[in-house]
């Protein structure tokens, strides 16, 4: 039977993260895994999840299953940290959620709602996007369209022609794909009055805003980056997220996430829980619980929400002045525009204006790991090594 297969090419991060790992040389600079790394260029485990783990780990007192949508706890203290505890979906109970294998299981399982619902809706993305959405929601059997996002030449949201291009090409009952922050891979982000413009004309035209919320906090702080979210529920009368504790809780092999969808009634709301509920037994019976559980101690334990808050700032501040920093070094005639967006970018990501064939320059001659499409992880690099990728950058150019 297995004789049949054949080899596909490699995920192409997989790919570069094992050419990275190969390299001997000791002052490599790997820009293309997300993660967050700390100075020190570590993976490391939050204090407060730490202590978290501690205090769960006493208190734990079995290992039986959980139910199809996981942790209730979880789900309502994530509820109120994304929307806010006050948000009218929440008080009208019109919400419908389930925990689920992280983001990607989230997206995952709102897809698979959707094309119950809408087995004829088309799926829009923006160009670019991250390269798993296609993947992961097009399992589902829902057609996967793009519309216009990132400009590489401004390095910057193309605003005008993604609404053209979606008010020319995309039918009531369509959905539309958004970042809520951090756009992965340009950490390019639409502004709140674009937001304000987006939710209105997403109204008007009857489409459906699936928000892919992943890196919120690591913007600029909980309530900015998820005043676009709270915006496009307030205005639409549905709305389906998906939310990851993978990198602002650094939960990333616990598997932590949700997926939420805001209904027009109460009615509607328990019938969509009911159908979420089969969707994820169907895939993976129940999810993980440990993450969920950590996530659950820290937001609900004062002390502990105040570190983890403190651990979230230092993260965020540090992406922030790498992105001055690297924007200062870049700053020399001829690329002014690009330093100016490196700083202006939010999150983790940028795309940079260069080819594949200078990211390939950049690996092969100075040990320096992105992405072909130029997309790099600013939490890769630190402080003293920000001026040698600045170099090589315009070496390359």
């Amino acid at each position: 039977m297995f004789e049949a297969l054949t080899a596909r090419p490699p995920d192409a991060i997989i790919a570069l993260m094992e050419q990275c790992q190969a390299d001997p040389n000791p002052n490599k600079i790997d820009l293309g895994a997300g993660v967050y790394k700390d100075d020190a260029g570590v993976v490391s485990i939050l204090r407060s999840i730490k202590n978290a783990e501690q205090l769960w780990w006493k208190e734990e007192t079995t290992k039986t299953y959980v139910g199809t949508s996981g942790n209730p706890e979880f789900r309502r203290l994530m509820l109120d940290l994304i929307l806010g505890a006050d948000n009218a979906a929440i008080k009208e109970s019109r919400i419908a959620s389930a925990q689920a294998a992280g983001g990607s299981g989230a997206l995952s399982i709102g897809a698979e709602l959707i094309a119950e619902a809408n087995p004829n809706a088309t799926v829009w993305v923006s160009t670019p996007t991250w390269a798993n959405h296609a993947p992961l929601i097009g399992t589902s059997g829902l057609t996967i369209e793009s519309y216009p996002y990132y400009n590489r030449e401004t390095l910057g949201v193309d605003f005008d022609d993604m609404m053209a291009h979606l008010k020319a090409h995309a039918k009531a009952g369509d959905v539309v794909v958004l970042h809520g922050c951090c756009h992965n891979p340009t950490g390019a982000d639409l502004s709140f009055a674009q937001w304000d413009i987006i939710a209105d004309y997403m109204a008007d035209a009857k489409l459906m805003p699936f928000v892919d919320l992943a890196y919120f906090g690591l913007g600029d702080g909980i309530e900015a980056d998820t005043y676009g979210l709270r915006k496009i529920i307030a205005t639409n009368p549905e709305t389906v997220f998906a939310a990851s504790c993978s990198k602002n809780f650094a939960l990333y092999r616990e598997r932590t996430g949700m997926v939420v969808v805001i209904c027009t009634s109460p009615e509607t709301a328990k019938i969509t829980q009911n159908r979420i509920g089969l969707i994820q037994r169907r895939a993976i019976s129940m999810p993980p619980d440990h993450g969920a559980a950590l996530v659950v101690r820290v937001l609900s334990d004062p002390e502990l929400r105040a570190d983890w808050e403190t651990e979230l700032g230092e993260m965020r501040e540090r992406m922030i002045s790498l992105r001055g920093q690297l924007s200062k070094e870049l700053r020399v005639q001829g690329a002014e525009d690009m330093a100016d967006a490196v700083k202006a970018q939010k999150g983790m990501f940028s795309t940079l204006p260069l080819s594949q064939a200078q990211a390939e320059k950049l690996r092969s001659d100075h040990s320096i790991y992105i992405m072909n499409s130029g997309r790099m992880n600013i939490a890769g690099a630190n402080s003293e090594n920000i001026p040698r990728f600045a170099k090589a950058i315009l070496d390359v150019l």
